[in-house]
């Protein structure tokens, strides 16, 4: 029994979701709160930033202990004075 053109095309939509996952590493989606204390407890945290624009939210992702922690928001979190802050046009977050 065959799958026909709708397997195909499901079948590629997988590799291409997984093509994206092994290129983007492991992501996390947390709650701002959580962002803001996980990035308060690191020593020296280096947060990329993405300004919203007309299509998304705010964007802000972070690393620790080899996982991505990335977060959304409607406005701007205050982020502790003592980051290193990488301003990025996008970041691209694949669903």
């Amino acid at each position: 029994m065959s799958n026909g053109a709708g397997g195909g095309a499901a079948a590629a939509a997988y590799a291409a979701r997984m093509n994206a996952i092994k290129a983007s590493g492991v992501l996390v989606q947390i709650q701002n709160s959580d962002f803001l204390n996980l990035v308060e407890g690191m020593q020296m945290p280096i947060v990329v930033y993405s300004p919203k624009n007309f299509w998304s939210s705010h964007k802000y992702l972070t690393s620790y202990k080899g996982l991505a922690f990335y977060t959304k928001s409607k406005e701007p979190l205050r982020l502790p004075g003592d980051i290193e802050l990488i301003i990025s046009r996008k970041i691209s977050i694949p669903d």
